[in-house]
């Protein structure tokens, strides 16, 4: 047990000092999940609120798709993606294997059904009525997505939250496409295997307590936004 307390102190130790090389992990990772659940965003969205009307087959069949998309394996991706980003493979050419990019790229493909599924749902939840009655006073069709997505704020708050926050968690894909390489391609969840390898266990103890804390952070905020949501609807409900 005094072995245990003694790492553990090791690793808040690093934290508390500001460690150079965890500090300059734990923006890169912010950096790549955020570029990924941006990338995802701008091209979920659409995507989603098409497929919120789901009354057409098509829309029936792609919302199946995005919530099966929702238990896609990390590594299954990662596999696929590494083979196509080879120097002779469709997208060789990009010179993306092993780079920062091949990271992101990875991320925004995990993270696009999240997005999509998630967002698709919260669109649902909304009064049937609601765009139609829009439309019969004239608003125009990128007028009704942004009142649908107004409507829709919490619910797509917890799609971009959770977006987010897998992307900041994953490993598998990372590892396969970028190679893991401390200071261009790492983040904080993939060098816990290379502190790990390295029998450097204070520091990924540290690593994981980062992403703990991070991923703690982006859960209080979804709270305060749902909070605040259901403050507004109550003040509502009194006027």
């Amino acid at each position: 047990m005094a072995f245990v307390l003694h790492l553990l102190d090791e690793a808040f130790a690093r934290i508390a000092g500001g460690d150079g090389a965890l500090v300059e992990t734990a923006l890169r990772t912010l950096w790549f999940a955020s570029l990924a659940t941006l990338f995802a965003l701008l091209a979920g969205l659409p995507l989603a609120l098409w497929l919120a009307d789901g009354r057409t087959r098509a829309r029936r069949i792609g919302l199946t798709l995005a919530n099966a998309g929702l238990g896609l394996p990390p590594v299954v991706l990662g596999v696929y993606l590494a083979l196509l980003l080879l120097p002779a493979s469709p997208l060789g050419g990009l010179s993306w294997d092993y780079r920062p990019p091949a990271v992101v790229l990875a991320q925004t493909l995990l993270a696009l059904p999240i997005v999509v599924a998630l967002s698709a749902a919260a669109l649902r939840t909304l009064p049937p009525g609601l765009l139609e009655q829009a439309r019969a006073f004239g608003a125009s069709r990128p007028q009704r997505a942004l009142l649908a997505l107004r409507e829709a704020r919490v619910g797509l708050a917890a799609a971009v939250i959770a977006t987010l926050g897998s992307a900041l968690a994953e490993v598998g894909a990372v590892v396969i496409v970028g190679g893991n390489i401390r200071g261009s391609t790492n983040t904080l969840a993939s060098t816990v295997l290379l502190d790990l390898a390295a029998s450097d266990t204070p520091g990924a103890i540290a690593d994981a307590l980062v992403l703990v804390a991070l991923l703690l952070l982006l859960a209080l905020v979804l709270t305060l936004v749902q909070q605040g949501r259901t403050r507004d609807a109550t003040a509502e409900g009194l006027v």
